[in-house]
């Protein structure tokens, strides 16, 4: 019977938004342990002989050392992250690409416990307009219809004249003292640019 790990649960996120400005890479130190004659070494030595100089040249930001081992140990890559998480990987056996791909993936990881997702999106400032629901730009009379109905399901297409002669006649009055300023002033503009 195998055991299984139990993943916890959280809101998928990013440290401190990073990539939001500029990127930080979260890997702070990277250990390569092996040994110098074992066997379970070899797919090791040959990443150091190879890969090592590149990798420290394209990320100058992550601190590399390389400890030989008198012993016999299985050879180990210790990552540490900025969040004071370390990581060990033991690569017995593996080839030299496969340890390349390891070291990649310390490189771009958070430093982070692996969660499992509740949902692939999280907003820092939810809406606050409430959830979306069939009535929501229609008319709130339709909340109280009981349906199937024999009135219309939406109003008319907006007709400004109607709501004009719905108003007091005080601001009808005002309304019109207003059209009459502006045609003024638009008149005045025109015999000032001819002249």
């Amino acid at each position: 019977m195998g055991s299984t790990k139990k993943l916890s649960m959280s809101f998928l996120n990013s440290v401190l938004h990073n990539g939001v400005g500029r990127y930080v890479c979260q890997l702070q130190r990277l250990t390569l342990q092996f040994c110098k004659k074992h066997q379970f070494s070899r797919g090791m030595r040959d990443f150091i002989e190879e890969n090592v100089v590149d990798f420290a040249h394209r990320n100058p930001q992550i601190v590399l050392y390389v400890t030989p081992h008198t012993k016999y140990q299985s050879p180990k890559i210790i990552a540490e992250y900025l969040n004071g998480k370390v990581n060990s990987v033991d690569v017995a056996k593996k080839e030299r690409e496969e340890i390349a791909e390891i070291v990649d993936l310390l490189r771009t990881q958070s430093g982070q416990e692996i969660l499992k997702t509740v949902k692939p999106w999280r907003s820092q400032s939810p809406s606050t307009q409430g959830i979306w629901h069939p009535f929501m730009h229609k008319p709130q009379e339709l909340n109280l219809e009981t349906f199937p109905s024999d009135k219309a399901t939406f109003r008319g297409p907006y007709r400004p004249y109607e709501v004009l002669k719905n108003l007091s006649p005080e601001l009808q009055e005002e309304l019109a003292q207003l059209k009459a300023r502006s045609l003024e002033a638009a008149q005045k503009e025109r015999l000032e640019a001819d002249s």
